[in-house]
C-alpha cells in the first residue's frame, strides 16, 4: 500500500509531479514555491539530490528569466547554507515546502 499524497501537495500547484533525481525505492514528495512568481510546483524527489538542483528545477518551471544565484532557498523559515547538499541531509519530509526567494529584499510597488 502505498502512503497518500502529502496534502500540501495539492494546493495551488499545476500539472503531474516533476522528477528529481534518479529513480529510487525512497521518493519524497515535495513542494517548491517561488514567492515573487506566487505559484508553486510539485517535485518527487530523490533524497539523494542536492538542494541546489531542486531550486534549479522550481525556478526552470516558474521563474525561467531569473538568475538562480539571486535567490536563496528557505525550508521552515530557514536558510538552507548549504545548497549542494543532499535533500536527505535537511529536515525535509513528505510535504516540505521549499521556499525560494530574491537574496535581496525588494520595496512591494
Amino acid at each position: 500500500m502505498t502512503a497518500p499524497l502529502p496534502f500540501v501537495s495539492e494546493i495551488r500547484t499545476y500539472g503531474a509531479p516533476i522528477t528529481l533525481g534518479s529513480t529510487s525505492d525512497r521518493v519524497l514528495h515535495l513542494r517548491a514555491q517561488v514567492l515573487e512568481a506566487w505559484d508553486a510546483v510539485r517535485i518527487d524527489a530523490n533524497p539523494e539530490a542536492s538542494v541546489r538542483s531542486l531550486k534549479e528545477l522550481a525556478m526552470r518551471e516558474l521563474a525561467p528569466e531569473a538568475l538562480v544565484d539571486d535567490y536563496v532557498v528557505k525550508l521552515n523559515g530557514f536558510e538552507v547554507l548549504d545548497e549542494h547538499a543532499p535533500i536527505s541531509s535537511t529536515v525535509a519530509k513528505n510535504g516540505s515546502i521549499f521556499l525560494i526567494t530574491d537574496r535581496r529584499r525588494r520595496p512591494v510597488a
